[in-house]
């Protein structure tokens, strides 16, 4: 069941083209942003890749490839998958899981959280990550 909403973070994606997975085109996105997370300020960066599907759908993963940092220096790592489309403002949405791993009692409560997103990137380039808890 859909729990609390944990944060928002904002900021601009670049994407690139890399060689096709199969028949598959292959993208990978770098996005950096900053927005609260358990409610603090933080800041992201993240790489991820994701294939384009024969029918348009998108599969994409981010596997341990991002980085949250709090405005005291505490950091968490996380991993994602998801899937998404195409939107119609030509940019992308995605939603899926993301998993955080952290050392630091800030962010500690995220170890144990399953957490669903929804992220969502305009035709300018700014994508938007919102986060929710999912209670098992």
């Amino acid at each position: 069941m859909l729990g609390d909403k944990l944060g928002q973070i904002v900021g601009p994606v670049k994407t690139t083209v890399l060689p096709a997975n199969g028949p598959n085109p292959r993208f990978e996105t770098s996005v950096e942003g900053s927005g609260t997370l358990a409610g603090l300020n933080v800041n992201c960066m993240a790489t991820y890749s994701s294939d384009m599907h024969s029918d348009g759908t998108l599969s994409g993963d981010c596997p341990n490839q991002g980085v949250i940092m709090t405005e005291n220096g505490e950091v968490a790592t996380f991993r994602a998958t998801g899937v998404g489309k195409f939107n119609s403002e030509g940019g992308v949405d995605f939603g899926g899981v993301v998993y955080f791993r952290t050392a630091t009692s800030a962010l500690e409560s995220l170890n144990a959280a399953a957490v669903v997103y929804y992220f969502k990137v305009n035709g300018e380039g700014i994508a938007t990550w919102d986060l929710w808890e999912w209670k098992y």
